[in-house]
């Protein structure tokens, strides 16, 4: 279950991605204590936490504020991290025993069963649970720590706002099932391919949504209303 810093440092992570705080914007402590009707402890540990993701900065006597994000520099993040993954995904079929097997197994079951019930919220959760379940399985602490690493400073940009874009939740679904089956069959090059796919299907439906949402020509958008429950509806096609 999340702490209230989380839940608070979630929220504020889902606007700063939104575009609801300009960069440059202080984030008083007090004036978000007050919002959230907690004290100040949880807002500045929530605050600490998009620090670590790059979101917010932290100086000296300055406090807390809203960093720019740079949209080449998230691509390398997502390119890193989808190299990463993969790379988990083939370790992990190599090594992964019986019980991380029908761990995974399970995990991805009650996946697809969220995924069929729309319910964004729990598919999100699981999502968390399947890649990290995937790293443990490939059994090396220092991968494992460099990805989870990683994996953290996007977070934001993997809420779960983004299953609803396209109807992300049943592509994400459908990868996992390639993902899952190449790990099960102990299939290294199958597993490294489909997580590459996958994450690079992530990355793209995260980006897209970040640049139509965020950004027009290079510019930042200011004043942007955040939802977490109503789904994008105009997009632009992907080419093929």
């Amino acid at each position: 279950m999340s702490t209230l810093s989380q839940r608070i440092s979630e929220k504020l992570g889902a606007e700063i991605v939104a575009g609801k705080h300009a960069p440059g914007a202080k984030l008083d402590e007090e004036a978000l204590a007050a919002r959230f009707k907690v004290s100040r402890s949880p807002v500045r540990d929530a605050l600490r936490q998009l620090a670590a993701t790059h979101l917010v900065e932290s100086q000296p006597r300055r406090g807390f504020s809203v960093a720019l994000i740079d949209p080449a520099g998230l691509q390398d993040m997502f390119e890193a991290a989808s190299e990463l993954e993969a790379l988990c995904a083939r370790l992990c079929a190599l090594r992964a025993g019986a019980t991380e097997r029908k761990n995974l197994e399970r995990i991805h079951a009650e996946a697809l069963a969220a995924a069929k019930q729309n319910d964004h919220a729990r598919y999100s959760r699981l999502n968390e649970d399947f890649h990290r379940a995937i790293y443990s399985g490939a059994r090396n602490r220092t991968l494992e720590a460099a990805t989870l690493a990683l994996r953290q400073r996007l977070a934001p940009f993997r809420s779960r706002v983004f299953f609803h874009v396209d109807n992300r939740i049943r592509s994400s679904s459908r990868e996992h099932d390639a993902v899952t089956a190449a790990i099960l069959k102990g299939d290294a090059e199958a597993a490294e391919h489909a997580m590459r796919g996958h994450t690079a299907s992530a990355a793209m439906n995260a980006l897209e949504y970040f640049r139509q949402r965020v950004y027009k020509n290079g510019r930042l958008y200011t004043g942007l209303r955040y939802d977490t429950g109503s789904p994008i509806t105009q997009r632009k096609k992907k080419p093929t």
